[in-house]
């Protein structure tokens, strides 16, 4: 099973001869091949993630993301359709960083699915640069630029974000360090749809989940199908002990999925807030669909007894996000998880 994993990802991300010679060597290796859009991330010669950017999204993304027994924890649609999957919301691939409402503006929502009439009102994130790639034993760093581009073609945002893959015993971990450059004044208006987001594989939705209509803060309608749910498993916990379902619309300074694959591999994905982050501690945009999101720009949407947040970065002025995401291999829980968020705050003062 697992060399047909690894088959796979090498078939399907189209590794050259020389980038497959790459990865297998032994430690973490960010292998940049900008012909075909991506930049490759293994340890010792197995698949982690890729970050790209192909024409078909709006934002670049990591995907897949995969565990050290692996395991696929990322959707495949809209790249890579699954069968019994869920085949709703095509802006929603492996793992981004976008916002809803930028000065007026959608960026999360945006796809090849808006009709013509609606994509003057959308965003696009255009990667323009490999920075640096960085290869190591136990940590492989990718930095890259990228700019948040209007419905009208206007350049509103300079995006530089760090990325830090490393490998712990049965964990694989990814640092973002987001920085964002206000190219004008930049308003991101209080909305539910951000900020760091993933789409989860099948069998990490929630066994309740029915299905239903969504709406984006746009009033644009989105159907999530009724499928079958009798291989999801997946339960959501915050740092405050909320769980399952409850989670949607609740801080935390951490969140955690946790499921089994129908192998019965255990994995827990967690994402991980900071301190110096705008909007700390997170609001959780969580859904039993399989979206899994950190969301600190949202307050009055979530909370309707809170004023709006509106968070605004002036002209020239710049603004850090850092988050940590950790691929578990068990059923992680609340005590480890506050040493990690510890050990986490303190790494990135």
């Amino acid at each position: 099973m697992r060399k047909l994993l690894m088959l796979g990802f090498l078939i399907a991300f189209g590794l050259s001869g020389s980038n497959f010679a790459n990865a297998a060597d032994k430690g973490v290796q960010v292998v940049a091949d900008v012909a075909h859009q991506r930049v490759d991330i293994t340890i010792d010669g197995k698949p982690f993630t890729s970050y790209i950017w192909p024409t078909s999204l709006k934002k670049p993304v990591l995907y897949p993301l995969i565990t050290n027994e692996g395991i696929t924890v990322t959707r495949g649609y809209p790249l890579e359709p699954r069968p019994g999957e869920r085949v709703d919301h095509p802006h929603h691939a492996g793992m981004w960083f976008n916002y809803g409402n930028v000065n007026g503006f959608d960026f999360w929502n945006n796809s090849d699915a808006i009709k013509p009439e609606g994509r003057s009102k959308m965003g696009t994130i255009y990667q323009k640069k490999i920075v640096s790639t960085k290869s190591g034993a136990d940590q492989g760093e990718l930095v890259v630029d990228s700019v948040w581009v209007t419905g009208e073609g206007k350049d509103i945002l300079k995006e530089t974000t760090r990325y830090v893959f490393s490998r712990r015993k049965d964990a694989r971990i990814i640092d973002q360090i987001t920085t964002l450059q206000a190219l004008d004044k930049a308003v991101f208006n209080d909305d539910k749809e951000g900020l760091l987001g993933m789409r989860v594989a099948h069998w990490l939705e929630s066994a309740d989940e029915k299905g239903g209509i969504f709406m984006d803060a746009s009033g644009r309608p989105t159907k999530v199908d009724n499928v079958d749910t009798s291989a999801a498993t997946g339960v959501y916990l915050t740092s405050e002990g909320v769980k399952g379902g409850a989670v949607w619309s609740t801080r935390g300074r951490w969140c955690i999925l946790t499921g089994n694959d129908p192998d019965k591999h255990v994995v827990t994905i967690a994402m991980i807030d900071h301190p110096k982050n705008p909007g700390y501690p997170t609001y959780w945009h969580a859904r039993g669909y399989g979206l899994f999101a950190a969301n600190p720009l949202g307050r009055s949407i979530f909370d309707t007894k809170q004023p709006a947040f509106n968070y605004t970065i002036p002209k020239d002025q710049t603004a850090t996000f850092r988050y940590r995401v950790v691929l578990f291999s068990h059923a992680a829980g609340a005590d480890e998880m506050n040493k990690e968020a510890d050990a986490f705050a303190a790494e990135y003062k």
